[in-house]
């Protein structure tokens, strides 16, 4: 049920509150829980007795907020953007958001054609720093576009940087992006991201706990990264100093259960430090899309296994390799001398080099046997440094 009457009649008790009470208020939602909706709505719309964990102050400035809340005309100027209000409770909200327990969100206000709860089942959230790397915002787009190709929703802050790499590689592979913004979701943030938000709002979600018209803040920025964090399946984060806010989400992912993983970065970057500290804790380290998947997706949505190229020398049986890799590199040997090396008997070893002439890797020269140019490059490839 998505129209102005919410669930049990709280929609607009609930659009109310979102006038009043900050994001993430667990003191609020404590009321909420313990007396409902309508009573904490009485006490505030009503100048009633002080409800109890606020001093007379806050009291006082919840009471004057209250004043100036219009929930009626804040559904109204939602429905002439194209935005919804969805409440807990209804079809569309989603469950994973009610792990937030006392600081779950009154209600969110979602713009675009989507349903919140169905994205939310197959998300994963791709946050990191806003003054990103050229790499950063690289790696951002990739996993993004890796993401979507493999039917997943990309969820981020819509922020400069990687949150904004992040969206464009979903949109530009056509897959689903949502926005969670810390304003009003009629109200572009930053302004610089106009332009991708609303092509978000046409193709994807924009999402946002506060009502139309409000402004973000630096707490508003914070306290929105747990929505991101609760509503998602797992949070990679793809670069992050040590006091980047996106620790914020990827420590909220942890607290809430959800995976949280981390790209690494080279070792002297301080943009990567903070992914780092995550890696030496309990986040798993990824690299591209597939290996997201193998952590958040359903049992059997495995990374292929990394292994490097395959030499033609990969191929020969392991008898032949051994006596492929002991003929010396710049001479001619002596079958007893190539046996004793391979660790075989002579009549073994030539009949093993025979077949390699064959392939090509010996020839013969009188009783001796060299490796031809294209061995020696095999050879090469295949030995490790000791």
């Amino acid at each position: 049920m998505t129209g102005t009457d919410g669930p049990d009649g709280e929609r607009p008790a609930r659009v109310f509150l979102t006038r009043v009470l900050e994001p993430g208020d667990e003191v609020g939602g404590q009321w909420v829980r313990e007396r409902g909706v309508a009573e904490v709505v009485r006490r505030l719309r009503d100048d009633g007795e002080p409800l109890p964990g606020v001093t007379a102050k806050r009291w006082a400035g919840l009471l004057a907020r209250a004043e100036g809340a219009e929930p009626e005309r804040d559904l109204a100027v939602a429905r002439e953007a194209g935005v919804r209000f969805v409440c807990p409770g209804d079809a569309e909200w989603p469950r994973p958001l009610d792990d937030l327990g006392d600081a779950r969100p009154l209600g969110l206000w979602v713009r675009g054609r989507p349903s919140l709860r169905m994205w939310a089942l197959r998300s994963v959230a791709v946050v990191g720093a806003r003054a990103c790397t050229e790499y950063g915002a690289h790696m951002a787009v990739t996993l993004a576009a890796g993401l979507a190709e493999r039917g997943w929703v990309v969820v981020s802050g819509g922020a400069y940087g990687v949150d904004g790499a992040a969206h464009r590689g979903a949109l530009g592979a056509g897959g689903a992006t949502v926005a969670v913004l810390a304003c009003g979701v009629d109200r572009p943030y930053p302004r610089g991201h106009t332009e991708l938000i609303n092509r978000i709002g046409e193709q994807g979600l924009v999402v946002g706990e506060l009502p139309p018209g409000e402004h973000p803040t630096p707490s508003r920025f914070v306290l929105r990264n747990r929505v991101i964090a609760a509503l998602t399946r797992g949070t990679v984060v793809v670069e992050a100093a040590h006091r980047s806010g996106s620790l914020v989400t990827a420590r909220a992912a942890q607290r809430l259960g959800r995976h949280t993983m981390g790209v690494p970065g080279p070792a002297t970057s301080g943009l990567s430090a903070g992914v780092h500290e995550l890696l030496r804790g309990e986040a798993a380290l990824v690299t591209d899309a597939a290996e997201v998947v193998e952590l958040v997706g359903a049992m059997g949505e495995l990374a292929p296994e990394r292994r490097g190229p395959v030499l033609p020398r990969d191929l020969l049986e392991p008898a032949a390799r051994r006596v492929l890799t002991a003929l010396p590199g710049r001479r001619a040997a002596v079958a007893g001398e190539i046996a004793r090396e391979a660790g075989t008997s002579p009549d073994d070893a030539v009949a093993r080099l025979y077949e390699l002439r064959a392939l090509g890797y010996v020839e013969r020269h009188g009783d001796s046997w060299k490796l031809t140019r294209q061995a020696i490059v095999s050879v090469r490839r295949g030995r490790r440094p000791c």
